[in-house]
């Protein structure tokens, strides 16, 4: 009886150990993460853009083909 228990606990401790799921979350958060960060970049600095680009159109006049 106690070596059964023992593999058992063997058995339930390797399952515990194992990573081969892990990957595809870990790899979802990071993309998570990387579209939160893009987000908040283009929301902080996207209306510097465009005043810049605004700038620089005013700055070259209009194109006269």
């Amino acid at each position: 009886m106690l070596l059964h228990l023992a593999v058992l606990f063997q058995s339930a401790a390797s399952r515990l150990h194992r990573e081969e799921g892990a990957t595809m979350v870990e790899y979802g958060i990071m993309v998570a993460l990387i579209a939160v960060v893009a987000f908040a970049a283009v929301q902080l600095l996207g209306t510097e853009v465009q005043g810049t680009f605004d700038d620089i159109s005013t700055n070259l006049g209009p194109i006269n083909p």
